[in-house]
């Protein structure tokens, strides 16, 4: 394993990400949230009123943060994979339980309707791909797994060296929801 290795957890919003990063935080690994991020280097618009996002200049972001920690770290966010980083996790949910997840957060239908979609059509790996982010990838699917359970394969997945081909042959395994 690498003494400083910077991670991304990315999915869709309702994916697991916050409940996966605070199970890295709760075992002394820094942890910070995109927005977090954008709002220390004044990366973050206003806040947008039709459905309370807050824009983000993943590109400004990108350019203006370097990660200065030493040992894992974990950056949480569904834009994460935009930074600088070592590797990414990408979290992966069917788009049903998606849906049931952002309602009890109480978003609105045209917000879960445009994430559900989203996760549908892999919108993560489109953005990997036409990015060309070449970074070590694992793609966990979050549906029936409990938090504790991606953790350890999280975990395990460092300890064997982060495994990983390219993005090209990575995304050729993701997970189709159009297939189940």
């Amino acid at each position: 394993m690498q003494d400083d290795l910077c991670i991304a957890i990315s999915g869709t919003p309702g994916c697991g990400k916050t409940s996966l990063s605070k199970l890295f935080e709760s075992n002394d690994v820094p942890v910070y949230s995109v927005k977090q991020l954008a709002e220390q280097f004044e990366c973050i618009g206003h806040e947008d009123q039709s459905d309370g996002a807050q824009e983000i200049d993943i590109h400004k972001l990108s350019d203006e943060w370097e990660n200065e920690d030493t040992g894992l770290v974990i950056i949480e966010g569904h834009l994460s994979h935009f930074l600088d980083l070592d590797a990414i996790v990408l979290l992966r949910c069917n788009p049903k339980e998606i849906e049931t997840r952002l309602k009890t957060r109480e978003y609105s239908n045209q917000k879960i309707k445009a994430n559900s979609e989203w996760e549908l059509i892999a919108g993560n790996w489109s953005e990997l791909l036409e990015f060309e982010i070449e970074l070590p990838i694992i793609e966990l699917d979050s549906t029936s797994q409990s938090p504790e359970k991606l953790f350890q394969l999280v975990n395990d997945w460092i300890l064997e060296g982060l495994p990983y081909t390219s993005v090209a042959e990575e995304s050729k395994l993701a997970i189709d929801w159009m297939k189940s």
